[in-house]
């Protein structure tokens, strides 16, 4: 349960940039502030009920890894972010760090 709960606070993790990136669209500043306030109280909170199980370094790698990556995603599918081969390897790096530190005894 504990990486259930560490996956659903990487996507609360993403959640927030999100809003905060919505938040400067006109008419959405309320919005935005709601989703990235919510995604940082989620966040926190699932992080915190993973830690009790997963230990704290593997958890917070994990967790600002997929926020990283996931962010970065939607950065470029959506708001118009850069999408250069080195861009996408750098996120690469990082989901192979993500996945070693999963893996590792």
């Amino acid at each position: 349960m504990a990486w259930m709960y560490l996956l659903l606070a990487a996507v609360c993790e993403i959640s927030w940039p999100v809003g905060l990136k919505l938040a400067q669209g006109p008419g959405r500043a309320t919005f935005g502030l709601v989703l990235a306030g919510v995604g940082m109280a989620a966040s926190g909170w699932l992080l915190y009920l993973a830690q009790r199980q997963i230990p704290m370094g593997t958890a917070y790698a994990v967790w600002t890894g997929i926020g990283a990556a996931g962010t970065f995603g939607l950065g470029v599918a959506f708001f118009g972010d850069p999408a250069s081969l080195p861009r996408f390897a750098g996120v690469a790096l990082i989901v192979a760090g993500v996945v070693t530190l999963k893996l590792a005894p």
